[in-house]
């Protein structure tokens, strides 16, 4: 294992707490480091004193505790994290989490961090079936937060039913996976497209789509939190976009062309996920067109250049070209057709009229297409779908197709 690797663990207060133990003695076991915060409940089930002698590093409880160092103690973690825990996670922490709350260490150190976060809850079964607790749980899933558990059978508090911490051996297996991808495409540049792009008729209209970005961020957020250096070229969106790459803002489908082609000879991996407009007007106007007393507006339409087609025809060997085929009919036809024609490596096909698939949602619902067979992904979050294509990407580097 890499001796970099690095794990901060929250523990909050709940009675699972003691099961933590046993997961700070598996990490160091494995080679990872291991730095606990507690909140001030959690030391009332375990001492912070165990947690020291387990992980071999200070337990920090206390945000206003003076650090052995002069940074900022929970920034220092927080940029530390390779993988960001909270086992046991109680109703408390996760309303925290998704709300954006940070009146303690543990929550303090959580928001800041860029790390994966992945929690483990474990709380009394009314309260993880709540409403206000699964409205929580959607929302932190929709930010890209691993959930592990909880399991069912019987609690503590006497009742039997979800809500039970999972094993720390499940949770430990869950870490290493993060872990692992997180390395995965460590040294590798990676640029992926997002959002529309405008054709501006004149200077209040434009021609466009409903392209949100929000597959592109998720792509671009899952590459980088695999380690790639990341460049995102981001035509115009609803989304806010990630953190932790490079970003090239662009407007017209000209301007994407542009930005992909200058840089798409220096990439390993090339995910064009954008939706361009297919055509631009052959005239813009510098003034706002008015009405012409009933007349018809004729306005002729000629075609944008094919960014996928011109970045398939400079293709080198050792990159991965991904595309996407966002179609109304005959899916899988259509995108068959185009990975063949825009020699790409994979595409991934949606019908974009389905429920919960396409624009402007968080889930999507998809088909993985290489050139030796085809995958179904049921409906999933646009990130879960993000982690499926570079997965399929890495699978497909380690064997490389043969050149079309």
């Amino acid at each position: 294992m890499n001796a970099k690797r690095e794990v901060v663990l929250g523990i909050t207060g709940g009675i699972a707490a003691y099961k933590s133990a046993e997961l700070v003695s598996r990490l160091r076991k494995a080679g990872i480091g291991v730095h606990v915060i507690m909140t001030e409940h959690a030391t009332r089930f375990v001492s912070p004193l165990t947690y020291e002698t387990l992980s071999g590093n200070p337990v920090v409880t206390d945000t206003f505790d003076r650090p052995a160092t002069w940074e900022v103690e929970h920034i220092a973690l927080a940029k530390l994290a390779d993988v960001f825990v909270i086992a046991p996670a109680t109703a408390n922490i996760l309303a925290k989490l998704a709300c954006g709350i940070a009146d303690d260490m543990l929550s303090t150190t959580a928001l800041a961090t860029k790390a994966p976060l992945l929690v483990a809850p474990a709380m009394n079964t009314g309260m993880w079936t709540a409403d206000a607790t699964r409205h929580n749980v959607d929302t932190l899933r929709a930010r890209g937060v691993r959930f592990v558990g909880p399991e069912g059978g019987f609690l503590a508090c006497g009742d039997s039913g979800p809500g039970r911490m999972s094993e720390p051996v499940a949770i430990f297996e869950a870490i290493q996976a993060l872990l692992t991808a997180r390395q995965s495409l460590s040294g590798l540049r990676v640029m992926v497209t997002a959002g529309a792009t405008r054709e501006r008729l004149d200077p209040v209209r434009f021609l466009s789509n409903d392209s949100s970005g929000k597959m592109g961020f998720a792509l671009a957020e899952a590459a980088r939190d695999r380690g790639a250096d990341v460049t995102l070229v981001c035509g115009v969106t609803t989304a806010q976009p990630p953190t932790g790459v490079t970003l090239v803002r662009v407007e017209s489908t000209q301007s994407l062309y542009d930005a992909v082609t200058a840089r798409c000879g220096d990439m390993d991996i090339i995910i064009q996920a954008a939706a361009p407009a297919d055509y631009r007007f052959a005239r813009r106007y510098d003034q706002k067109l008015k009405k012409q007393s009933g007349a018809p507006l004729v306005l002729e339409l000629v075609e944008n250049p094919d960014i996928a087609a011109e970045v398939g025809r400079r293709k080198r060997p050792g990159q991965t070209l991904v595309g996407f085929a966002a179609e109304t009919e005959r899916v899988t036809e259509h995108a068959r057709e185009k990975l063949q024609r825009k020699n790409l490596d994979l595409i991934v096909a949606n019908d974009v009229t389905a429920p919960g698939a396409g624009f402007n949602v968080d889930t999507n619902i998809a088909t993985l297409i290489t050139r030796t067979g085809a995958t179904e992904r049921p409906l999933q979050r646009k990130r879960d779908l993000a982690e499926d294509v570079l997965d399929a990407v890495l699978s497909l580097r380690q064997t490389p197709p043969e050149e079309s």
